[in-house]
Protein backbone atom coordinates (compact mmCIF):
# COMPACT_ATOMS: atom_id res chain seq x y z
CA UNK A 1 0.00 0.00 0.00
CA UNK A 2 2.69 2.42 0.81
CA UNK A 3 4.28 1.66 -2.57
CA UNK A 4 1.14 2.38 -4.47
CA UNK A 5 0.75 6.03 -2.50
CA UNK A 6 4.38 6.83 -3.37
CA UNK A 7 3.82 6.15 -7.00
CA UNK A 8 0.95 8.35 -6.81
CA UNK A 9 2.62 11.05 -4.95
CA UNK A 10 5.66 10.61 -7.73
CA UNK A 11 2.92 10.76 -10.94
CA UNK A 12 0.86 13.51 -9.46
CA UNK A 13 3.96 15.83 -9.12
CA UNK A 14 5.62 14.26 -12.25
CA UNK A 15 2.07 16.06 -13.94
CA UNK A 16 1.81 19.11 -11.83
CA UNK A 17 5.45 19.85 -13.42
CA UNK A 18 4.72 19.39 -16.69
CA UNK A 19 1.41 21.64 -16.31
CA UNK A 20 3.16 24.20 -14.99
CA UNK A 21 6.26 24.09 -17.06
CA UNK A 22 3.82 24.53 -20.17
CA UNK A 23 1.65 27.66 -18.59
CA UNK A 24 -1.14 25.56 -17.98
CA UNK A 25 -0.78 26.21 -13.87
CA UNK A 26 -0.11 30.07 -13.52
CA UNK A 27 2.69 31.23 -11.25
CA UNK A 28 1.57 33.92 -8.76
CA UNK A 29 1.54 37.55 -10.61
CA UNK A 30 3.85 39.74 -9.66
CA UNK A 31 2.08 42.78 -7.88
CA UNK A 32 3.83 45.32 -9.53
CA UNK A 33 2.94 44.65 -13.32
CA UNK A 34 2.80 46.55 -16.05
CA UNK A 35 -0.80 47.23 -16.37
CA UNK A 36 -1.01 48.26 -12.75
CA UNK A 37 0.59 51.34 -13.77
CA UNK A 38 -1.46 53.95 -15.43
CA UNK A 39 -0.33 54.11 -18.61
CA UNK A 40 1.11 58.00 -20.13
CA UNK A 41 2.16 58.98 -23.96
CA UNK A 42 4.32 61.98 -24.03
CA UNK A 43 5.04 63.83 -27.46
CA UNK A 44 8.83 64.66 -26.93
CA UNK A 45 11.42 64.49 -24.33
CA UNK A 46 11.28 66.82 -22.41
CA UNK A 47 7.59 66.34 -21.49
CA UNK A 48 8.76 62.32 -20.97
CA UNK A 49 11.25 63.65 -18.67
CA UNK A 50 9.26 65.63 -16.48
CA UNK A 51 6.31 63.01 -16.23
CA UNK A 52 8.76 60.25 -15.58
CA UNK A 53 10.52 61.96 -12.81
CA UNK A 54 6.40 62.91 -11.38
CA UNK A 55 5.05 59.18 -12.41
CA UNK A 56 8.09 57.53 -10.77
CA UNK A 57 6.85 53.26 -10.26
CA UNK A 58 3.13 54.45 -11.12
CA UNK A 59 3.59 54.97 -14.31
CA UNK A 60 4.22 53.45 -17.74
CA UNK A 61 5.19 56.41 -19.78
CA UNK A 62 6.66 56.46 -23.57
CA UNK A 63 7.79 58.97 -25.45
CA UNK A 64 6.21 58.87 -28.79
CA UNK A 65 8.75 60.64 -30.46
CA UNK A 66 11.57 57.87 -31.62
CA UNK A 67 14.81 58.66 -29.40
CA UNK A 68 17.33 60.75 -31.45
CA UNK A 69 14.49 62.14 -34.17
CA UNK A 70 13.54 65.71 -34.60
CA UNK A 71 10.16 66.09 -33.27
CA UNK A 72 9.25 69.16 -36.05
CA UNK A 73 8.76 66.56 -37.80
CA UNK A 74 7.39 63.93 -36.22
CA UNK A 75 4.11 62.38 -37.21
CA UNK A 76 2.41 59.19 -35.45
CA UNK A 77 2.76 56.28 -37.19
CA UNK A 78 -0.14 53.73 -37.18
CA UNK A 79 1.57 51.46 -33.34
CA UNK A 80 2.09 55.24 -31.95
CA UNK A 81 -1.70 55.82 -32.66
CA UNK A 82 -2.40 52.39 -30.89
CA UNK A 83 -0.05 53.59 -28.17
CA UNK A 84 -1.95 56.76 -27.62
CA UNK A 85 -5.05 55.06 -27.94
CA UNK A 86 -4.68 52.18 -24.96
CA UNK A 87 -3.04 55.34 -22.39
CA UNK A 88 -5.15 57.15 -20.09
CA UNK A 89 -2.84 60.13 -20.69
CA UNK A 90 -1.58 62.24 -23.33
CA UNK A 91 0.92 64.93 -22.85
CA UNK A 92 1.67 67.75 -25.60
CA UNK A 93 3.21 70.80 -25.33
CA UNK A 94 1.16 72.82 -27.38
CA UNK A 95 1.90 74.81 -30.27
CA UNK A 96 4.83 72.42 -30.99
CA UNK A 97 2.26 69.31 -32.25
CA UNK A 98 0.34 70.23 -35.52
CA UNK A 99 -0.80 66.02 -35.68
CA UNK A 100 -2.72 66.90 -32.29
CA UNK A 101 -5.40 68.44 -34.26
CA UNK A 102 -5.23 65.55 -37.16
CA UNK A 103 -5.98 63.10 -34.26
CA UNK A 104 -8.88 64.23 -32.06
CA UNK A 105 -11.24 62.76 -33.93
CA UNK A 106 -9.95 59.69 -33.06
CA UNK A 107 -9.57 60.40 -29.68
CA UNK A 108 -13.14 61.52 -28.97
CA UNK A 109 -15.03 58.68 -26.60
CA UNK A 110 -11.92 56.88 -25.28
CA UNK A 111 -11.77 58.81 -22.07
CA UNK A 112 -7.85 59.91 -22.32
CA UNK A 113 -6.64 62.90 -20.29
CA UNK A 114 -5.11 65.09 -23.16
CA UNK A 115 -2.35 67.54 -20.57
CA UNK A 116 -1.32 70.47 -22.64
CA UNK A 117 1.63 71.34 -20.63
CA UNK A 118 2.84 74.40 -21.95
CA UNK A 119 -1.02 76.11 -21.57
CA UNK A 120 -1.09 79.93 -20.52
CA UNK A 121 2.91 79.77 -20.64
CA UNK A 122 3.49 80.97 -24.51
CA UNK A 123 4.79 84.46 -25.13
CA UNK A 124 2.36 87.16 -26.93
CA UNK A 125 5.47 88.67 -28.83
CA UNK A 126 6.89 85.88 -30.53
CA UNK A 127 5.39 81.93 -31.31
CA UNK A 128 8.15 80.16 -29.86
CA UNK A 129 6.47 76.59 -28.04
CA UNK A 130 10.22 75.85 -26.27
CA UNK A 131 9.12 76.94 -22.47
CA UNK A 132 10.44 73.91 -21.50
CA UNK A 133 14.03 75.91 -22.04
CA UNK A 134 13.23 78.17 -19.25
CA UNK A 135 13.69 76.71 -15.71
CA UNK A 136 10.94 78.97 -14.17
CA UNK A 137 8.26 77.42 -16.77
CA UNK A 138 9.57 73.91 -16.83
CA UNK A 139 8.17 74.14 -13.32
CA UNK A 140 5.16 75.79 -14.48
CA UNK A 141 4.98 72.99 -16.89
CA UNK A 142 5.76 70.09 -14.27
CA UNK A 143 2.97 71.55 -12.00
CA UNK A 144 0.57 71.15 -15.36
CA UNK A 145 1.57 67.55 -15.58
CA UNK A 146 1.21 66.82 -12.11
CA UNK A 147 -2.74 68.20 -11.97
CA UNK A 148 -3.14 65.92 -14.71
CA UNK A 149 -1.89 62.53 -12.85
CA UNK A 150 -3.77 63.42 -9.66
CA UNK A 151 -6.92 63.94 -11.88
CA UNK A 152 -6.27 60.72 -13.66
CA UNK A 153 -5.20 58.49 -10.73
CA UNK A 154 -6.94 60.57 -7.76
CA UNK A 155 -5.22 57.40 -5.37
CA UNK A 156 -2.10 58.17 -5.43
CA UNK A 157 -1.75 61.87 -5.07
CA UNK A 158 0.20 61.83 -2.08
CA UNK A 159 2.97 60.13 -4.41
CA UNK A 160 2.81 62.10 -7.58
CA UNK A 161 2.85 65.47 -5.32
CA UNK A 162 6.16 63.88 -3.03
CA UNK A 163 7.75 63.29 -6.30
CA UNK A 164 6.91 66.60 -8.62
CA UNK A 165 8.33 68.40 -5.08
CA UNK A 166 11.24 66.87 -5.46
CA UNK A 167 10.70 67.72 -9.56
CA UNK A 168 10.42 71.07 -8.89
CA UNK A 169 13.26 71.75 -6.22
CA UNK A 170 15.86 70.80 -8.74
CA UNK A 171 14.48 72.83 -11.59
CA UNK A 172 14.79 75.81 -8.79
CA UNK A 173 18.17 74.45 -8.01
CA UNK A 174 19.19 74.91 -12.15
CA UNK A 175 17.43 77.92 -12.48
CA UNK A 176 19.58 79.85 -9.58
CA UNK A 177 22.77 78.16 -11.76
CA UNK A 178 21.83 79.66 -14.24
CA UNK A 179 20.98 83.02 -12.63
CA UNK A 180 24.31 82.75 -10.97
CA UNK A 181 26.59 81.66 -13.93
CA UNK A 182 25.32 84.50 -16.55
CA UNK A 183 24.57 87.37 -13.73
CA UNK A 184 28.15 88.68 -15.00
CA UNK A 185 28.97 88.06 -18.97
CA UNK A 186 30.75 90.44 -21.05
CA UNK A 187 28.74 89.71 -23.95
CA UNK A 188 24.77 89.37 -24.28
CA UNK A 189 24.16 88.24 -27.68
CA UNK A 190 24.00 84.28 -28.65
CA UNK A 191 23.59 83.24 -32.90
CA UNK A 192 21.27 79.70 -32.14
CA UNK A 193 20.40 77.49 -35.40
CA UNK A 194 16.65 78.26 -35.06
CA UNK A 195 14.63 80.12 -32.94
CA UNK A 196 14.46 77.75 -30.14
CA UNK A 197 15.79 80.14 -27.29
CA UNK A 198 13.87 82.84 -26.57
CA UNK A 199 12.20 82.29 -23.12
CA UNK A 200 16.03 81.24 -21.94
CA UNK A 201 17.15 84.73 -23.19
CA UNK A 202 14.20 86.50 -21.78
CA UNK A 203 14.49 85.18 -18.61
CA UNK A 204 18.73 85.45 -18.18
CA UNK A 205 19.19 88.66 -20.00
CA UNK A 206 20.74 87.65 -23.18
CA UNK A 207 19.72 88.72 -26.63
CA UNK A 208 18.66 85.82 -29.30
CA UNK A 209 19.92 86.09 -33.27
CA UNK A 210 18.54 82.93 -34.93
CA UNK A 211 19.62 81.33 -38.50
CA UNK A 212 16.52 79.81 -39.24
CA UNK A 213 12.86 80.00 -37.87
CA UNK A 214 11.09 78.86 -35.41
CA UNK A 215 11.63 75.09 -37.00
CA UNK A 216 15.00 74.13 -38.04
CA UNK A 217 13.83 73.04 -41.30
CA UNK A 218 13.72 76.58 -42.40
CA UNK A 219 16.03 77.86 -44.90
CA UNK A 220 17.37 81.40 -44.98
CA UNK A 221 18.44 83.36 -47.53
CA UNK A 222 21.52 84.50 -48.84
CA UNK A 223 20.91 87.83 -47.81
CA UNK A 224 19.71 86.50 -44.33
CA UNK A 225 22.82 84.67 -43.91
CA UNK A 226 25.11 87.68 -45.03
CA UNK A 227 22.89 90.09 -42.24
CA UNK A 228 23.52 87.64 -39.89
CA UNK A 229 27.09 87.25 -40.35
CA UNK A 230 27.67 90.82 -40.66
CA UNK A 231 26.05 90.96 -37.26
CA UNK A 232 28.39 88.14 -35.68
CA UNK A 233 31.21 90.93 -36.78
CA UNK A 234 29.89 93.96 -35.51
CA UNK A 235 29.14 92.41 -32.07
CA UNK A 236 32.70 90.93 -32.08
CA UNK A 237 30.60 86.76 -31.90
CA UNK A 238 33.72 84.11 -31.38
CA UNK A 239 31.03 81.30 -31.03
CA UNK A 240 28.20 80.29 -33.55
CA UNK A 241 25.87 77.81 -31.37
CA UNK A 242 24.71 73.88 -33.56
CA UNK A 243 22.11 71.39 -32.74
CA UNK A 244 22.60 68.24 -32.11
CA UNK A 245 19.48 66.99 -33.96
CA UNK A 246 20.28 68.46 -37.01
CA UNK A 247 22.58 69.55 -39.51
CA UNK A 248 25.54 72.04 -38.34
CA UNK A 249 26.42 73.51 -42.10
CA UNK A 250 24.62 76.77 -41.64
CA UNK A 251 26.24 77.46 -38.33
CA UNK A 252 29.31 76.22 -39.97
CA UNK A 253 29.34 78.59 -42.72
CA UNK A 254 28.65 81.71 -40.81
CA UNK A 255 31.25 80.80 -38.32
CA UNK A 256 33.77 79.99 -41.50
CA UNK A 257 33.21 83.37 -42.98
CA UNK A 258 33.67 85.44 -39.76
CA UNK A 259 36.59 83.38 -38.64
CA UNK A 260 34.49 82.03 -35.17
CA UNK A 261 33.88 78.44 -33.84
CA UNK A 262 30.95 76.64 -33.49
CA UNK A 263 29.73 75.48 -29.87
CA UNK A 264 26.24 73.14 -29.04
CA UNK A 265 23.44 74.48 -27.61
CA UNK A 266 20.57 71.54 -27.60
CA UNK A 267 17.33 72.50 -27.58
CA UNK A 268 16.54 69.38 -25.94
CA UNK A 269 13.66 68.33 -28.36
CA UNK A 270 15.32 64.90 -28.56
CA UNK A 271 17.23 62.34 -26.73
CA UNK A 272 19.73 59.31 -28.13
CA UNK A 273 19.78 56.15 -26.64
CA UNK A 274 23.21 56.12 -26.30
CA UNK A 275 22.95 59.42 -24.42
CA UNK A 276 20.41 57.97 -22.02
CA UNK A 277 22.90 54.65 -21.64
CA UNK A 278 25.49 57.43 -20.57
CA UNK A 279 23.06 58.97 -17.88
CA UNK A 280 22.42 61.94 -20.18
CA UNK A 281 19.18 63.60 -19.09
CA UNK A 282 16.75 67.23 -19.18
CA UNK A 283 19.00 68.56 -16.29
CA UNK A 284 22.38 67.14 -17.55
CA UNK A 285 22.10 68.84 -20.81
CA UNK A 286 20.50 71.73 -19.17
CA UNK A 287 24.02 72.26 -17.53
CA UNK A 288 26.28 71.47 -20.61
CA UNK A 289 24.13 74.42 -22.47
CA UNK A 290 25.24 76.84 -19.51
CA UNK A 291 28.53 75.32 -19.79
CA UNK A 292 29.00 76.13 -22.91
CA UNK A 293 26.77 79.64 -22.78
CA UNK A 294 29.48 80.81 -20.06
CA UNK A 295 32.27 80.03 -22.34
CA UNK A 296 30.77 82.23 -25.46
CA UNK A 297 29.53 85.23 -23.70
CA UNK A 298 32.45 85.17 -21.77
CA UNK A 299 31.42 84.97 -18.01
CA UNK A 300 32.92 85.15 -14.78
CA UNK A 301 31.81 83.12 -12.25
Amino acid sequence: MKKITAVVIIVFITIAGIYLSRGFISPPEPKNRQSDKIRVVASFYPLYFFAGQIGGDKAEVINVTPFGAEPHAYEPTSMDMAEIENSRILIINGNFEPWIDKIKTNLAGKNIIIITAGEGLFSQKIPDPHVWLSPILAKREAEIILAGFIKSDSANREYYQKNANRLLISLEDLNKKYQQGLEFCQKKNIITSHTAFYYMAEEYGLTQTAIAGLSPDSEPSPKQIAEIADFAKKNTIDYIFFERLISPKLAETIADEIGAKTLLLDPLEGISQSEMSRGENYFTKMETNLTNLKLALQCNT
